[in-house]
């Protein structure tokens, strides 16, 4: 038995950060190394996320959920601007996934 919080992070978390760092990308102009930066990860890691190497499914199960596009966007533009800190940015992310429990996305 593992804890929602240990599911969350092997297989939600990384699609998010997935959405955020295309927003970045993409609407922001951000270079993949400035994004793993920002978002505490590798360059390759962007890489992946940016060619859909990696959890593309669970990436369009999230994109299909409203609130999860929005939170992406959001969270993108405030570390497009500054106007989060890392801590902050956790939170944010911790409330979007309380806000997800009943969504089914993890195994």
């Amino acid at each position: 038995m593992r804890p929602p919080c240990e599911l969350i992070v092997r297989y939600v978390l990384p699609a998010f950060r997935s959405l955020v760092a295309r927003e970045l990308v993409k609407k922001y102009d951000f270079s993949q190394s400035e994004v793993a930066k920002r978002l505490g990860t590798t360059q390759a890691t962007i890489s992946y996320y940016l060619y859909s190497k990696r959890g593309n499914k669970r990436i369009k199960q999230l994109e299909s959920i409203s609130l999860v596009r929005s939170a992406a966007s959001e969270l993108a533009q405030d570390i497009a601007t500054n106007r989060l800190s890392s801590a902050d940015s956790v939170s944010e992310v911790c409330r979007l996934c309380k806000a997800l429990k009943g969504h089914d996305l993890i195994p």
